[in-house]
């Protein structure tokens, strides 16, 4: 079974290189290859999330631990991990098949899908690594590619975008990088599971480390205070790209890593877990009044980002300070719970509303609300579309957005943080007013009518139709024996923190 888990990596470097050799020899090869990519990973994640319940490793070369020490590279598969794989290969194929007529307007098509590709290899590597230095080598990956895919379009406003996400994120690498080189120094080991051996006892030199690792995938997750390439990039890049990197890349280069590492990695301590809830509960509450001013429809998506990821970062927070405190573990599971299941969520409508706006400016050519209006007549797919994913993230009943935030603010009432619970309604509130400008003032404001404009072509509005059906079909997590299948394994891995280097070193 675990010869199966370097496929996650194979299958879309080699769909590259493919494309790469073949893709101007036969046309349309890149469209066909990086949607059965997809479409395989997809199979492959579901496969594992019904099929396996152990982690799996593999070692990289066939060298297996000897006392106890890890010698080779280690690709690891856990609850955690299943739950990041679902999600990267369910957007990308969504956001790959909505491209197939989007990218039409490009002149280099193949080229927009080899980067594609690349995105998802270095994101599925990343995820299933267990040495933290290759979750370096595959954040450079995919990093690269999302910065080339930014600037594809070539126009200025892109250009300048790509080049402020370069700029920061070469800093968030050069952070990281010099996190790893004192990890290094200290354990003499990059393995994950072998350096949780041996600062089970943090110091203050591990502390500080820890606060540079929270700086650097901090950047690469814009949370508060490390956002500010966010808006430039998700507003410029082309839609089905601010969809991955919105609904998935932030969480897969960002808020996994973090959550990996002081769960599995590092032991867990007040300072930190303080730390991180105060970074969620910040995020969440800037971003969303950054967002009430936008009229860009993109930028006030971008904000929105940064705002829903506290929502993410507030609950596992609280569930990593209930842990520490030695409070109620089931309070601690139900917290991390929903914040797992908002991350999921956000990735669905938030990918949806992205895809949404690009197919308003590919028809109308303005992501400018006031120059909207009227659209929900001759585009409803796209209005219908974007009306669910905005009650959806609004927090709205019976949509899956209201779910995962009731359950983080059941979670800190119950662990008695009243002023979190109440700052969540209150940002969620908030999330309404702007969600309610963005639909009056694109698709139901009559001052503007666009008489020749129709619908998106199919590929696109498909998309966005099994976006919507996601939106009402997540809610069904909040059941029980579903989130057995889902969610309980993720937020296991991450509560038993130690198992994690059990399994790899194997006592």
């Amino acid at each position: 079974m675990n010869s199966l888990v370097p496929l996650f990596v194979i299958v879309p470097l080699g769909s590259a290189f493919l494309m790469v050799i073949f893709g101007r020899l036969i046309k349309h090869l890149s469209k066909i290859l990086v949607t059965m990519m997809l479409l395989f990973l997809l199979y492959l994640t579901f496969y594992f999330l019904y099929n396996v319940t152990e982690p799996q490793i593999y070692e990289v070369g066939g060298h297996a631990a000897r006392n106890g020490v890890p010698i080779a590279i280690y690709l690891v598969i856990d609850g955690f991990s299943k739950l990041l794989l679902l999600i990267i290969s369910l957007i990308g194929f969504l956001s790959a098949l909505y491209a197939l007529s989007y990218t039409r307007q490009y002149t280099a098509e193949p080229k927009f899908y080899i980067l594609f590709s690349l995105l998802i290899a270095g994101m599925n590597g990343l995820v299933i690594s267990g040495d933290i230095f290759n979750i370096f080598v595959f954040l450079e990956i995919s990093s690269i590619a999302a910065y080339a895919l930014v600037a594809f379009g070539i126009e200025r406003e892109q250009l300048e975008a790509s080049f402020k996400y370069q700029v920061l994120g070469g800093v968030a690498s050069l952070i990281i990088l010099l996190s790893i080189g004192f990890i290094y120094w200290q354990t003499g080991t990059l393995n994950m599971a072998d350096i949780s051996a041996q600062v089970a006892g943090t110091g203050v030199f591990f502390k500080f480390v820890a606060v540079l690792l929270i700086t650097g995938f901090g950047l690469k997750a814009a949370i508060f205070p490390f956002h500010s390439w966010l808006p430039d990039a998700h507003s410029s890049a082309p839609s089905p790209i601010s969809a991955m990197l919105s609904g998935v890349v932030i969480k897969a280069i960002g808020i996994y890593v973090i959550l990996r590492l002081f769960f599995n990695m590092f032991a867990i301590n007040y300072e930190i877990s303080m730390t991180i809830t105060v970074l969620g509960a910040l995020s969440m509450i800037i971003g969303s009044l950054l967002a009430i001013g936008q009229w860009d429809i993109k930028r006030m998506l971008a904000y929105s980002s940064i705002s829903q990821i506290g929502y993410v970062i507030l609950g596992v927070g609280i569930g990593m300070l209930v842990l520490v405190r030695g409070g109620d573990i089931k309070i601690a599971a139900l917290a991390i719970t929903g914040g797992l299941f908002h991350l999921i969520n956000h990735a669905v409508f938030k990918g949806l509303l992205f895809l949404g706006a690009g197919a308003v400016e590919y028809r109308t050519g303005t992501r400018d609300m006031r120059k909207l209006g009227g659209l929900n007549e001759v585009m409803p797919v796209t209005a219908s579309s974007s009306l669910i994913a905005s009650l959806s993230i609004s927090g709205v009943p019976p949509f899956n957005g209201f779910f995962s935030k009731l359950i983080i603010i059941i979670a800190a009432v119950q662990a008695k943080y009243y002023f979190l619970a109440l700052l969540a309604v209150i940002v969620s509130i908030i999330t309404i007013g702007y969600f309610m400008k963005l639909q009056k003032y694109t698709f139901f404001n009559k001052n503007v009518n666009f008489p020749k404009i129709r619908e998106v072509p199919f590929s696109m509005a498909f998309s966005q139709i099994l976006l919507a059906v996601l939106c009402l079909g997540l809610s069904l997590l909040v059941i029980p024996d579903v989130q057995k299948i889902f969610l309980k394994p993720a937020v296991d891995a991450l509560i038993n923190s130690t198992a994690y280097a059990r399994v790899i070193l194997g006592y």
